[in-house]
């Protein structure tokens, strides 16, 4: 299983196999096209009011994770669809946060691979 995260800003790589956003909000400035996405899934993101409370925080990083999972666990569905392709091919998943350390995408690789697991 290959999961990685990239900011949606970065160049495109051909090693980034199946490109999905997995924010809320569409990244400003982005193009589609060069975005290069293949698919965005919003309903992956926190919700608004999660996402907000948080504010790219670190203090709140481990409190943002706990209730991030926990939505998380009403996805299954879309959840078992990633799962399913990072065991055929790489998924990366893409966010907008300047935080590279502090953002769902970090936290959401984490999720992903503790299920897998």
């Amino acid at each position: 299983m290959t999961i990685s995260i990239k900011r949606i800003y970065d160049p495109a790589d051909e090693w980034d196999g199946y490109r999905v956003l997995v924010d809320r909000v569409w990244p400003r400035g982005m193009s589609k096209d060069k975005a290069a996405l293949d698919d965005w899934i919003k309903e992956l993101a926190p919700s608004s009011e999660l996402r907000k409370w948080f504010g790219h925080d670190p203090s709140r990083w481990e409190e943002f994770k706990k209730s991030y999972f926990q939505e998380l666990e009403d996805k299954g569905s879309v959840l078992d669809q990633i799962s399913a392709r990072a065991e055929k091919e790489p998924v990366t998943l893409l966010y907008a946060a300047k935080d590279t350390e502090h953002n769902n995408a970090v936290a959401l690789k984490e999720y992903l691979e503790r299920r897998m697991a």
